[in-house]
């Protein structure tokens, strides 16, 4: 499609706003809230857009994204224009269609953060912006070191705050350099980036990420930019992604995650509606595919935390439901083959023990594998009704069966083929 010339001037659009990606049950417009924050009434509009725009689908990405799905082509610089009345758009991504930053929904909150990664990463961002010929799917993790750790997401370049004040700068194959005090971050940062673009265009494969150079070619770049290598960091438990988590002055966050990531308008207009009476001025996206709703009293936190356990959302660690990936499947999107979003329910039951044991699946309602692109112990993929079967591998990947969600759930639950395959591809 494309947008008038008079709206491609105007300043503040997200490019994942203005250059949606079309999937079978219509457009996917993804969002980048300014600064990662909405209220609660954005969040009443968000769900008022996507229900007026599109078929009301909402969902938070693995890297914490607001996606309205199936928005009419013809509607969607009207929504675009809507967007922007509401201040829902990001300022920040200039003409690159992602932020390339990730920071953890209390950046800048958290108790436990050695450092203030809000506003690290706010400059991070505007360095990496003014580096011409990024590349557009290139990523910086910046992690404040707490107990939200952003260890588990891939990322080009990674800053991690490893004491008050001191940071370590990490790239691809666990290769790291520093120490660097917070001030010099965004200068390295730079540099950095610049030298890969640089790399990059002498390539002949024009390489789009850091990954894909070897240790060598890593450690030009960063010596170029004065980093010396040091010892890694020791290694941290997993993230604290949902249930109560302190904040600075004596508040507290509830972190929630949507099942599967999803929700529809009216879903999120309840959820909007419950923080504004909980007093929630603050709600974050989490990568996490959910919320923090921020800056509670504790006892009005641990209500809240109860509420939207009550109304089907994840609030404990052990809910088998994170340990799943699986796409909205038919009858939502046009090129579902199963109801995979349905589908995932029953086999989150079904494989409980196995997933809150570390076990992950990923259900994909057709090949494309929109919601997970790499791995998963048991990956599920759709095809005339039935599913693939996938063991330890991706989409992709060859399948050892083909079966009906019946079959499925009848094979696993007595522990025996294809839950003594899993077991041993787990473990092994």
């Amino acid at each position: 499609m494309s947008v008038p010339a008079r709206e491609t001037m105007r300043r503040g659009w997200c490019p994942g706003t203005l250059r949606p990606m079309a999937t079978g049950d219509g457009l996917l417009v993804r969002l980048h809230p300014p600064r990662n924050v909405l209220t609660p009434d954005q969040f009443a509009q968000v769900a008022e857009l996507a229900s007026r725009h599109g078929n009301g689908q909402i969902e938070i990405s693995g890297r914490g994204n607001l996606q309205l799905r199936g928005i009419r082509e013809e509607a969607h610089p009207a929504l675009v224009d809507d967007l922007l009345e509401a201040g829902l758009v990001d300022e920040a991504e200039g003409d690159g269609p992602n932020r390339l930053v990730l920071t953890s929904p209390l950046a800048g909150r958290a108790a436990d953060e050695l450092l203030d990664a809000a506003a690290l990463a706010e400059a991070v961002e505007r360095a990496g912006r003014a580096i011409a010929g990024l590349p557009a799917k290139l990523s910086i993790v910046v992690d404040g070191g707490g107990a939200l750790a952003l260890d588990g997401f891939a990322a080009d370049l990674r800053l991690l705050a490893v004491a008050a004040g001191t940071l370590a700068i990490g790239l691809p194959g666990e290769l790291w350099f520093g120490p660097v005090a917070p001030e010099e971050v965004p200068v390295l940062t730079a540099q950095l980036l610049d030298s890969f673009v640089a790399a990059s265009r002498r390539s002949p494969d024009h390489i789009r990420r850091m990954r894909y150079l070897d240790p060598a070619e890593l450690t030009a770049l960063a010596a170029s930019s004065g980093l010396v290598p040091m010892t890694a960091p020791a290694a941290r438990p997993g993230p604290v992604s949902v249930g109560l988590v302190a904040e600075r002055d004596n508040r507290v966050a509830v972190l929630a995650g949507l099942p599967f990531g999803r929700t529809d308008a009216d879903g999120l207009h309840r959820l909007g509606a419950r923080a504004r009476d909980a007093g929630v001025r603050e709600i974050r996206l989490s990568p996490w595919r959910g919320l923090a709703f921020c800056g509670l009293p504790a006892d009005v936190a641990s209500i809240l935390c109860d509420t939207l356990r009550s109304k089907g959302l994840v609030v404990e660690l052990d809910d088998p439901r994170l340990s799943v990936s699986a796409c909205a499947g038919a009858p939502a999107c046009a090129r579902g083959e199963v109801p995979a979003l349905v589908d995932a329910t029953v086999l989150a039951d079904t494989l409980a023990p196995l997933l809150t044991g570390g076990l992950s699946l990923h259900v994909s309602g057709c090949a494309k594998s929109c919601a997970h692109t790499g791995s998963a112990d048991l990956t599920l993929v759709g095809r005339d009704g039935r599913y693939d079967v996938i063991l330890s591998g991706a989409a992709g990947d060859a399948a050892i069966a083909h079966l009906s969600l019946g079959e499925l759930v009848r094979r696993l639950e007595p522990g025996q083929d294809i839950r003594a395959r899993l077991d041993a591809a787990h473990t092994g």
